[in-house]
């Protein structure tokens, strides 16, 4: 493997891609000299970007100074300088373009879900397993500071015995008539992949496994609070996925977690997302950043009483999780972790099998709800 890694990277006109992947990730790798191996020697990265729309895509390029883009996905894929293909496009037409990336021998990195079932995810494992190439799914959540002083407590036998996760994610997202919405239209319509389970249980999948064991069963329940909104046109559309749910799951080990997850919810947290676990020993509170905890021999012992005010100030008995370490930006921590594990197979447990575990559990969760009942989930393997 020469010192310079070619990428394909396709999608990068959309919010997630150029944001996260291309200037956050990608550019701010290259600024920073390349990726440091085991060895201390450097590997740079040389994006080619691709798109569909050739106004947009050399608009970023030019701007970024980067030599190469095209449209034509399929002579990107032909050269055979660039062994790494990226995709962040719309989830429904993901499947084929890195099905072609497979084929074309290319090691493969997408966003998350990889495809919209199951079944196309594991057919696209085996795929890439028979080609002889390396997979990964954004699992950028856990590189975040606050899952990272969760997982620090966690490996450290802080909670003792966990009890239960509870946590809450989302935020109010305008519906684009009076105020232009924070997200882009596809996500609420489900004929474009769109919808809050498929989107967030994914996450919810990988964090729940990393941190507490595997999700063995769920009940959800989905559903479509606002069913008129606007696109980016100004023009109004029908809702047809879902912009909240709430579900139980149910980890090994008998630990029990709720999620909250929804786009139509005014935000009274510290932070968009938010997770308490308890614990025999102690408890925490998480967020992407900051994280508290309140251990069992400094809890407060509280006495409900209807009758009086509520004054004991819950919040500042809990004590603050120091840094301890100085963490990049998660995006860009799991690229530099993806480029090691093509370049010099490092690890990177993050393939595409762990991306199935992400949508069977979306895909449960839809069931759950659309059954009203309980979904238990098998383990899953090639």
């Amino acid at each position: 493997m020469s010192d310079v890694l070619g990428i394909v990277m396709n999608g990068i006109t959309g919010r997630m891609g150029y944001r996260q992947h291309l200037v956050r990730s990608v550019l701010a790798i290259r600024e920073q000299g390349g990726v440091e191996l085991s060895d201390g020697t450097r590997v740079q990265l040389e994006p080619v970007l691709v798109g569909r729309s050739e106004r947009k895509v050399r608009e970023i390029a030019e701007r970024h100074g980067i030599e190469r883009w095209t449209t034509d996905l399929d002579q990107a894929l032909a050269d055979p300088d660039l062994p790494v293909y990226f995709d962040a496009q719309l989830t429904n037409v993901r499947g084929g373009a890195v099905k072609a990336a497979i084929a074309a021998g290319k090691h493969v990195y997408a966003e998350k879900p990889v495809t919209e079932t199951i079944e196309e995810t594991l057919d696209l494992a085996r795929a890439a397993q028979e080609a002889g190439v390396k997979t990964g799914v954004v699992h950028d959540k856990l590189f975040l500071p606050g899952l990272r002083k969760l997982d620090r407590l966690v490996k450290g036998d802080f909670f003792g015995r966990v009890l239960s996760v509870r946590g809450e994610f989302g935020y109010w997202v305008f519906e684009g008539d009076w105020q232009d919405a924070q997200r882009p239209s596809w996500n609420y319509r489900a004929q474009d992949g769109g919808g809050i389970t498929v989107d967030m249980f994914c996450h919810w999948s990988y964090v729940l496994e990393n941190l507490f064991g595997r999700v063995e069963a769920v009940t959800s329940r989905a559903v479509t609070h606002i069913p008129r909104r606007w696109d980016e046109n100004g023009e109004p559309y029908e809702a047809t996925a879902d912009d909240a749910a709430y579900a139980i799951f149910e980890l090994e080990g008998g630990i029990i977690a709720q999620m909250n997850s929804s786009w139509c919810v005014r935000v009274a947290r510290d932070e968009l997302v938010e997770f308490q676990v308890d614990g025999t020993e102690g408890s925490a509170v998480a967020g992407l950043n900051g994280c508290r905890v309140q251990h069992r021999s400094a809890t407060p012992k509280p006495v409900w009483n209807p009758d009086l005010p509520v004054t004991d100030p819950f919040r500042s008995q809990w004590q603050d999780v120091p840094d301890n370490e100085v963490l990049d930006n998660g995006f860009k921590a799991q690229w530099e972790q993806f480029v090691r594990h093509v370049v010099e197979d490092g690890p990177h447990p993050y393939d595409f099998v762990a991306g199935a575990r992400g949508i069977a559990l979306a895909e449960a969760g839809l069931r759950s709800s659309a059954e009203g009942r309980r979904i238990e989930l098998p383990e899953i393997v090639l």
